[in-house]
């Protein structure tokens, strides 16, 4: 492990608060669109944002002087410097209240809402809760809460180890084949200005931090479960979302979307599915 995990020094810092603010151009949303070869009109100005396409504003702003040797940024925002190096998403939640529209300028609160630690099959975990509420001219618009957990350093020559695995569902009427090539990776890279190695880079992925090939976003993958479920609810609003990340997946072969409504007619179960059938992410999203 890199450094001892003080718990009560990283907990000093929660209550952390930062304000940003942004414009919701038409841009980014046209080319998240085109990049998941989505059959929708162009967005123009006033034209609703879909759900969970916020991660293409308020991107990371940084030189690259200020980020560490894996792409990620020195600065975390509000989650204090972490002893443990390896970062990676863990879930989110999403309450919708109103629609982002294009052309909104905006504004962000985050606050560090809390950190704490566990011991996990792949060692020492870290786990940070973040909460970001988005507010446009009419008011809040959308609260979210995401979790990220910090793993130690593989060691040089280590495979990375996998979590353990569950089966996900098969007796789902909903399904659809998503083939998570490098361009498909770049380009969400590109749109979030995110420079994580792991995400493009091979030799980085593979022989520096152990994976078998690169990493799918975990926001790329829930991303791509909301769109799923909206195409199956078509008209339909969302009123939550939320998401868990259990295993990651990798460009070296195809994963599954699964879903199903929910028993209580109010929502929706999703999951995203390994090449070999057990669970990478599970979600749930209550629908209007």
């Amino acid at each position: 492990m890199s450094a001892p995990v003080g718990l009560d020094e990283l907990k000093a810092h929660i209550g952390r608060r930062e304000t940003a603010t942004d414009t919701v151009t038409a841009v980014p949303a046209n080319l998240l669109r085109l990049t998941f070869a989505r059959d929708e009109p162009e967005l123009r100005v006033g034209d609703a944002l879909p759900p969970g396409w916020q991660c293409l504003y308020f991107v990371p702003r940084f030189p690259p002087a200020a980020l560490r040797p894996d792409g990620s940024p020195l600065d975390t925002g509000v989650i204090p410097p972490m002893p443990l190096p390896r970062r990676m998403f863990a879930g989110e939640r999403f309450r919708f209240h109103r629609p982002l529209r294009i052309g909104d300028p905006v504004r962000r609160e985050t606050e560090l809402a809390d950190i704490a630690v566990k011991a996990g099959g792949t060692g020492t975990l870290v786990f940070a809760t973040v909460v970001q509420r988005i507010f446009n001219p009419e008011g809040l618009a959308i609260e979210e809460e995401r979790r990220t957990v910090f793993r130690e350093e593989v060691r040089a020559g280590e495979r990375n180890q996998a979590p353990r695995r569950e089966p996900a569902p098969d007796d789902v009427p909903w399904r659809r084949r998503i083939a998570p090539d490098p361009v498909l990776l770049f380009r969400f890279s590109a749109l979030t200005f995110n420079s994580h190695r792991i995400h493009y880079d091979r030799p980085w992925a593979t022989q520096r931090e152990g994976y078998p090939g690169l990493v799918v976003h975990g926001p790329l993958t829930s991303t791509l479960l909301i769109d799923f479920a909206r195409d199956h609810n078509p008209g339909r609003a969302f009123a939550t979302y939320e998401t868990q990340a259990r295993a990651p997946l990798f460009d070296t072969a195809s994963f599954e979307l699964r879903g199903r409504p929910a028993a209580d007619g109010r929502g929706v179960l999703l999951w995203a599915a390994t090449p070999d059938g057990t669970v990478a992410m599970s979600a749930r999203a209550e629908i209007a």
